[in-house]
């Protein structure tokens, strides 16, 4: 690098020349992400959003249900509504007889409604509860939840609502209602933010260089999440997917930003003018964000592997918020550096932050390192035994998607789940279809044994009369499990009835009998997810084994992070269970009620985990592997790599966890509080048990052996070269 008065580094890669040009056209390049950012927020705002909660499998059973609904019984295709209603006076009194009967002609008259089968309707008894308080109307529409217009459900929402009034509560639930409401977000990202702000002053000193990363995090965050609202039109996306981009911009964003900036501090404290520190700290640091954030997004691709178009939709929306808050530390940060200049030191609370590089022979990390390293055994047995321990309740992890009874208290969904579970048990809520598909008409003894038989099964509440069509070919049975729809014995059910119940009623026969609806469905998604996550967890890992081998030259390395990663997911893992599934802690993280794991949950924290905790290493094997490239000293190589990295790598690890955990203590939504805990535990066992304890006590134990591959190896593996100064090791000799 050039001393004072100099403008770089000799030689300048792609990255130094990038930045240069962003500096020298900082007002252009300011004007542009201005531009870019007013220009998507109003194109997002005029066309707005498409978001389809659409779990969907294939063909499984399910889904034949469906087939044989939309082809030979239109009319019961459509999924169902339920407004609930709760009266003070009884339910059958003729005051309240009569609003209902209004509600429901007003009801049957909004667009794509097919049906509504009001309690007082024949057929429709079974509406009102024993005690004549509760009853509920059906409201059949005429498409799938999923490809409703959000704005004809909504309408039915506040017709129905327009009927409230004291001593008749009314509420409404099922999938339709789901689709288009969700809780007011919390304050979480707030929270995050302000959690990375505090950590970034004590740790860095200054409020200028504190309040860079977060502004590139927040810009990219905004077009990024401005971007994903017209992909909706394009892809199947969850409703749930911008708070989870949200999560993973900020979290990444401000990190690799602040990499950057911490950097250019460095190298204007070496002497470097302000041009030239904002092209070496592109040149050095900013690799290792390329490379970081490369990483992160090609394991997001993973998630194509699982074969489901919602998994779609949620990946690129990740992928979308990670690309855009990199692209800003690449291109934005080094003009918003321009305009800083020498003024990023100003508001400081600390002095020597930014100094030159020192020795870190007396510092307390590489004290740290040098005791762990004395006792190798103890460090590796000790984290071992604690990540086993943490990791045992994985291994009664349960896939299934979690019903309305975990939203949040103040959503109408919520309290007619709890209206339906108080007044006829929680199997209202999931009603289990069963479509048959006929040989031809005059077949309705076998119907009605069918009938019979899945009304004597253990489980079972009620079975409604069976439907036919009218040419007789098609009819439906509904039948109302006791259990709700989450639960494991409903699970059971749906399989029982599968497996044990129907076959030996169709035996020898033409018709064809399914199990489908929503609850089934739910299950069917469930199945075939947890068949997809091995695929998804082998393909990962292969990569790691291509990205790290090819970067260090190395056998050993490659494999150790394979099993440390394995073990540190699987702890995060095993608290995820603990807490959410079995309750543990449940009134400390405000978790509502137990819940079994949302299917798509493991394999989405798998990969994203996987381009985390690639960073970690990447920054921290970097520092060693230059350093035994210097001494071929092993032992102080590592110590010195961990040293020079730890307060980087603590640093940035904090203020993941404090991003990740918010969502956990302030978001409304259960599968976010579920995602939330399983990043920030997974970050934090990562960035200490695992990157300070279980990292130098193997390597000292494997000693030069970390640093061998097979010639065959080196030759087939492809060099991807990383730049061994990639993390600012801004340490004093006294921390």
């Amino acid at each position: 690098m050039s001393r004072p008065g100099g403008s770089g580094p000799r030689h300048i890669s792609s990255l130094g020349r990038v930045a240069g040009v962003c500096y020298r056209h900082r007002r252009l390049v300011l004007l542009v992400w201005i531009v870019l950012l007013v220009a998507m927020t109003v194109v997002a705002q005029l066309v707005g959003t498409h978001f389809e909660n659409k779990f969907s499998s294939g063909n499984t059973p399910s889904q034949q249900a469906l087939n044989i609904l939309q082809s030979r019984f239109a009319a019961q295709a459509g999924d169902d509504a339920q407004v609930v209603v709760q009266t003070r006076a009884p339910f059958a009194s003729s005051a309240n007889r009569s609003s209902v009967e209004e509600m429901a002609g007003r009801l049957r008259r909004e667009p794509y409604v097919a049906s509504v089968l009001s309690p007082f309707s024949p057929g429709g008894a079974f509406q009102i509860s024993r005690d004549g308080h509760i009853g509920y109307l059906t409201v059949r529409f005429t498409a799938s939840s999923y490809a409703l217009p959000g704005p004809a459900v909504k309408r039915i929402i506040n017709a129905a609502e327009s009927f409230a009034r004291p001593g008749f509560r009314v509420a409404l639930g099922g999938s339709p209602i789901s689709a288009v409401l969700s809780a007011s977000p919390g304050p979480a990202e707030g929270i995050g933010v302000t959690a990375a702000m505090v950590i970034m002053l004590l740790a860095f000193g200054s409020a200028v260089a504190m309040g860079l990363p977060i502004l590139i995090a927040l810009v990219g965050l905004a077009i990024g999440i401005a971007i994903e609202g017209l992909a909706t039109h394009l892809l199947v996306t969850p409703s749930f997917t911008p708070e989870l981009a949200s999560m993973m911009g900020l979290g990444v964003g401000i990190d690799y930003a602040l990499l950057i900036v911490t950097r250019y501090r460095q190298c204007l404290a070496e002497g470097l003018e302000p041009e030239g520190a904002v092209v070496a700290s592109l040149a050095t640091s900013g690799r290792a964000v390329l490379i970081a954030g490369g990483t992160v997004i090609v394991s997001l691709l993973g998630l194509l592997l699982i074969g489901q178009a919602y998994m779609v939709g949620v990946s690129v929306g990740a992928i979308i918020s990670v690309f855009l808050v990199l692209l800003g530390s690449l291109t934005l940060l080094p003009a918003m550096l321009g305009f800083t200049g020498r003024a990023i030191e100003r508001l400081s609370v600390r002095r020597g932050v930014g100094g030159s590089l020192r020795s870190n022979a007396q510092g307390f990390w590489f004290r740290w390192s040098r005791s762990i390293q004395r006792h190798p055994w103890r460090g590796v047995i000790g984290s071992v035994l604690v990540l086993a321990v943490l990791a045992i309740p994985m291994f009664s992890m349960r896939l299934a998607f979690s019903d309305s009874g975990n939203d949040p208290a103040s959503l109408t969904t919520r309290q007619a789940f709890d209206l339906l579970s108080e007044g006829f048990g929680p199997g209202y809520n999931g009603p289990l279809v069963v479509a048959v598909a006929l040989d031809g008409p005059g077949q309705s003894s076998l119907v009605e044994t069918l009938a019979s038989r899945i009304a004597a099964t253990p489980g079972v509440a009620t079975v409604a009369p069976p439907q036919f069509d009218r040419r007789g070919d098609a009819a439906v049975i509904i039948a109302v499990p006791r259990t709700s729809p989450q639960a494991a014995a409903t699970q059971q059910l749906v399989r029982h009835l599968r497996n044990d119940v129907i076959p030996p009623v169709v035996a020898h026969t033409k018709v064809v009998a399914e199990v489908g609806g929503e609850t089934a469905a739910g299950i069917d998604a469930a199945d075939f997810l947890g068949t997809r996550l091995p695929i998804v967890i082998a393909v990962v890992l292969l990569v790691s084994f291509l990205l790290l081998g090819s970067m260090f030259r190395s056998l050993v390395i490659p494999l150790k992070a394979a099993l440390m990663n394995l073990l540190s997911i699987g702890a995060a893992y095993g608290v995820m269970v603990a807490v959410f599934q079995w309750g543990w802690l449940g009134s400390v993280f405000a978790i509502g009620k137990t819940a079994p794991i949302d299917p798509w949950i493991p394999a989405m924290l798998f990969t994203i985990l996987f381009g985390l905790s690639r960073d970690y290493e990447v920054f921290l094997l970097s520092r060693m592997a230059e350093r035994f490239e210097e001494t071929g000293d092993n032992s102080l190589s590592v110590a010195d790599g961990l040293a020079r990295t730890a307060r980087v790598i603590t640093a940035a690890a904090a203020i993941m966890f404090c991003v990740f955990g918010s969502f956990v203590v302030k978001d409304p939504l259960h599968i976010l509080k579920v995602f939330g805990l399983g990043l920030a535990a997974a970050i934090l066992i990562d960035s200490t048990l695992v990157r300070m304890v279980l990292v130098p006590s193997v390597m000292e134990l494997l000693g030069k052996a970390n640093w061998w591959a097979p010639s065959w190896l080196d030759r087939v593996l492809p060099r991807v070269g990383i730049e061994t100064e990639a993390v600012p090791a801004v340490h004093s000799a006294h921390e």
